[in-house]
């Protein structure tokens, strides 16, 4: 029998809590209206795929549960943290539907804050006493600033290839999710061959992730998204569904003018944005990205072969289909 979403949060409860626990710890700040402000930003983040990915990757093996929980509460962390860079140069108010701490602080305070969540991420990938999953931790570090400064300096260019929005993407997202499974099949002690296979499989739903996440985001609305649809588009980002788009050759050469215009910021226009989002979603550029998200998810699922539990398997294999079905 297959399990279900349930089964799997169900399974993992207690480690996750035990994970919360210490990431509320680690983002203590000793100043009370940040102190709040960012123990929501912590206690609000979703469904926390990244650790259970760590928790059950190491659980596939020889599970250290003490060190385990200890690298998923850095990863976690390691996230948080890149979330709140994200907001401060993007400038966004929301997230998840909540107020970032743009809201409140000026830039400086904002990046100082991000900071501080990312030395305490690195202080819980040091506690596990392992030198293996701290070099991992900095290397997730230093693909997710490539990934970031892709986006600032390449993601606005409508002519970029499709290598290099999954080189972008790839950083900014998918490198921590296969850091999450590579640092969890570390600590329970797999082989170097099952280490590199739960890397690859955490790549590959980090993959899928992303390009579901763009999906949502021409898809979508602030009800579901906690941001405007469209948000990237707004933001001068090129995601997958709006370059394939702009290769259709049905497109109009006035109509690709208008999304020039937009993703330069020279167009602001809702009315006008919102035309274009109605052209993206009828023209099949959706469809297309939810088939190559569809690749990475088998892909992913070809992987776990490697998986003799076939409990642990299970699950995995939901998480798999959790990414093109999700609402994180």
């Amino acid at each position: 029998m297959r399990v279900t979403t349930a089964d799997v949060f169900e399974a993992m409860q207690d480690d996750l809590e035990r994970v919360e626990r210490r990431l509320v710890e680690a983002a203590r700040i000793d100043y009370p209206i940040v102190s709040t402000m960012v123990e929501n930003i912590v206690t609000t983040g979703g469904k926390r795929l990244r650790p259970l990915l760590l928790l059950l990757s190491a659980r596939a093996f020889s599970y250290d549960q003490e060190r385990a929980i200890t690298a998923a509460a850095g990863v976690e962390l390691l996230h948080t943290a890149s979330l709140v860079h994200d907001d401060s140069i993007d400038r966004a108010a929301l997230r998840r539907g909540q107020p970032t701490l743009n809201t409140e602080f000026g830039s400086g305070a904002v990046i100082l804050i991000g900071d501080f969540l990312f030395a305490q991420s690195a202080i819980l990938a040091a506690a596990t006493n392992n030198p293996r999953v701290v070099g991992i931790f900095a290397a997730a570090l230093g693909a997710i600033c490539d990934g970031q400064l892709r986006e600032t300096l390449d993601a606005h260019r409508t002519d970029q290839t499709r290598e290099s929005y999954e080189q972008r993407i790839y950083g900014k997202t998918a490198s921590l999710f296969a850091a999450a499974a590579e640092m969890g099949a570390v600590v329970g002690g797999a082989t170097e061959e099952q280490i590199a296979t739960m890397k690859g499989f955490g790549g590959d739903i980090g993959m899928a992730f992303q390009i579901v996440d763009d999906i949502l985001d021409l898809r979508e609305g602030t009800q579901v998204l906690g941001k405007p649809a469209g948000n990237d588009l707004r933001q001068g980002v090129i995601t997958l569904p709006t370059m394939l788009f702009a290769a259709n050759p049905a497109v109009s050469d006035e109509t690709r003018a208008t999304m020039h215009a937009i993703v330069a910021g020279d167009e602001t226009d809702d009315e006008v944005i919102n035309a274009l989002l109605t052209q993206i979603r009828a023209s099949g550029a959706i469809e297309e990205a939810e088939r190559i998200a569809a690749d990475y998810s088998a892909s992913a699922r070809r992987r776990l072969t490697a998986i003799e539990d076939a409990s642990v398997r299970g699950h995995l294999e939901e998480i798999v289909d959790l990414t093109l079905i999700r609402s994180f």
